[in-house]
């Protein structure tokens, strides 16, 4: 019988890979909690139309790319390709009104039919973070804030560029959207038959296209900032200026757009050349007119979604602090090994006990993973009669402060549970530590 195997541009999470993803997961959600963004879970599925009227139905994702099927009761559900529609259905339906302006954040699994690349898988996973109900320009900074941070904290803001836009308001949008199209109507024979397609529908989009025969024509192509009312001049001037304050760089794109009418204002994205031709590792924009796509009354809001898989190739590898390998020295030494291991792991230290049998491998395979080995030797092996048992911490490397710090919670973590008398340190460059352990009175 032949073994299943698995879907293409799916993957199978495993080792540094997986370190890696979850020390991206876990430094969002502790710089999440310093913006004080409130954490949601969304459902994996929704009614298809949370998609089709939020992202559109000319969209590529919602014509080619969605996972849509009909469930037992003839209804049409489809599993998330983006969690912002999802979060403004739930901010309608659920009354979330009444908390604006709502910072929240997410992250999970998402779903596309789409060309499987480097970073880019059909489930694939992101963060998420949103203000609904903000339509001051502080919301923008503060987002962008939040983003500048993450992607400091996880050590890789380093060749990675803040590249920023504005799209104006209504008005001012769609003065340019009308000189785009009767730009691009002049040439339109010579376009891409992708921008041949999106020239009325979508017009903003040839202005990110790769192909060769658009690029051609994008550089001379009107300027959003021709047609910046003075209101939509000042908030994008209010936007800089609070990234200036904050400390955070960025670089003007004009030719950064978002397609769908309901943006507005601010468009941006993380990029870096460490990925390939795809280098978007963070993005988003505002999205004022949102909320009424999908019923709703009139709602400013602003967001962004970044990639776990495309920021967790850019961390690399990730040390998870363990810090000590408990091993029992012989079958008859494992319960009192275990009693150790638990009373270290209680008081913080990321501790590994081995699983089978004491064996040489053992000691060599926590060598290579741990700053210490912890050996446990029952007291039958001593003179000390009262002892339960006695245990050697062997540093991996000659004795320095950190390992005298290493000693001192250790110590700290043992007293906990038993009463322990040190041995003096022997020996210069392995430095050995002993103690007897005894039963707390």
């Amino acid at each position: 019988m032949n073994t299943p195997q698995a879907i293409r541009g799916t993957q199978d999470i495993f080792g540094a890979e997986a370190e890696a993803f979850a020390h991206v997961v876990e430094t969002f959600e502790r710089v999440r909690k310093l913006y004080r963004f409130r954490r949601v879970e969304m459902p994996v599925f929704e009614k298809t139309e949370v998609f089709s009227r939020s992202i559109g139905e000319t969209t590529d994702v919602v014509s080619k790319e969605m996972y849509s099927f009909e469930d037992r009761g003839g209804e049409s559900l489809t599993l998330r390709p983006e969690f912002t529609a999802g979060i403004c259905r739930a901010f309608l339906t659920n009354g979330w009104q009444q908390h604006a302006p709502l910072k929240v954040a997410t992250h999970g699994p998402l779903f596309r039919y789409e060309r499987p690349q480097k970073g880019r898988y059909r489930q694939f996973h992101q963060l998420d973070a949103e203000i609904l109900g903000a339509g001051e320009p502080q919301a923008d900074v503060e987002l962008l804030c939040l983003a500048d941070q993450l992607l400091k904290e996880l050590g890789i803001a380093d060749g990675v560029t803040l590249m920023l836009n504005t799209l104006g308001d209504a008005a001012s949008r769609d003065a340019w959207r009308a000189a785009l199209i009767e730009y691009f109507f002049g040439v339109k024979g010579e376009l891409s038959e992708d921008s041949q397609d999106r020239l009325e529908r979508n017009p903003l989009r040839i202005l990110d296209s790769k192909d060769p025969r658009d690029r051609a024509f994008v550089a001379d192509a009107p300027k959003i900032d021709d047609f910046l009312s003075g209101e939509a001049q000042d908030f994008f001037g209010k936007v800089t200026s609070g990234l200036d304050a904050a400390g955070v760089a960025w670089t003007r794109a004009p030719a950064l757009v978002r397609g769908l009418d309901y943006y507005r204002h601010t468009a941006f994205e993380f990029v870096t050349d460490r990925l390939g031709a795809q280098g978007t590792v963070l993005g988003g924009g505002r999205y004022d007119g949102l909320m009424e796509s999908l019923g709703g009354p009139h709602t400013p809001a602003v967001g962004w979604a970044a990639g776990i898989e495309r920021l967790a190739m850019l961390v690399g590898g990730v040390s998870r602090d363990l810090r000590v390998a408990v091993v029992a020295a012989g079958p008859d030494d494992e319960a009192v090994a275990r009693a150790v291991c638990s009373a270290l792991r209680r008081n913080g230290f990321g501790c590994e006990e081995s699983l089978r049998s004491p064996h040489r491998k053992d000691f060599d395979r926590a060598r290579s993973k741990s700053e210490a080995i912890v050996v446990v030797t029952r007291h039958s092996d001593f003179t000390s009669t009262d002892a339960i048992a006695n245990i050697q911490l062997k540093p991996i490397a000659p004795k320095d402060e950190a390992m005298i710090a290493l000693r001192t919670e250790m110590l700290r973590a043992l007293k906990s549970v038993f009463l322990v008398i040190p041995f003096e340190m022997h020996g210069n460059e392995a430095v050995t530590l002993e103690w007897n352990l005894y039963a707390q009175c």
